[in-house]
């Protein structure tokens, strides 16, 4: 009796994890997406909500070059996905309808992690002080 009762908690405990009650989740609730996908770096997180940065080229029609800019928008985090996304990861979010004045994407999924980032540059700032100390 004891068995089936642990086995009915942890088979409810696995659908908590995989369904939410978020109606403006994409994968769980109502919210429809459309239109543009960006992808970019967690700067802020928030309850419900994370703030996203990337770059991108802007085209200067005066000097006719391109500039790096950078862009900041706000998502929504469904409550499903709270728990995996953390500041500096890697996510890609879809445009759906305005949820509220400044929030007008959701986050689709987790690209990668803060972690495999600060490796990669890690390895790089080794080899970099490495040369810079050589006697030549």
């Amino acid at each position: 009796m004891k068995n089936k009762e642990a086995k009915n908690k942890m088979e409810m405990e696995k659908v908590v994890e995989t369904q939410c009650n978020d109606r403006d989740c994409p994968i769980h609730g109502r919210l429809k997406t459309h239109g543009r996908i960006f992808e970019g770096e967690v700067i802020k997180k928030f309850p419900r909500r994370v703030a996203i940065e990337f770059e991108r080229m802007i085209k200067s029609r005066k000097f006719e070059r391109y500039f790096k800019g950078k862009t900041k928008l706000h998502a929504r985090l469904s409550v499903c996905m709270e728990s995996q996304i953390q500041m500096g990861d890697y996510i890609k979010i879809k445009e759906c309808r305005p949820l509220s004045k400044i929030i007008h994407f959701v986050v689709i999924q987790k690209i990668r992690s803060k972690d495999i980032k600060e490796d990669k540059k890690d390895n790089k700032g080794e080899q970099g002080e490495s040369k810079k100390w050589q006697k030549k």
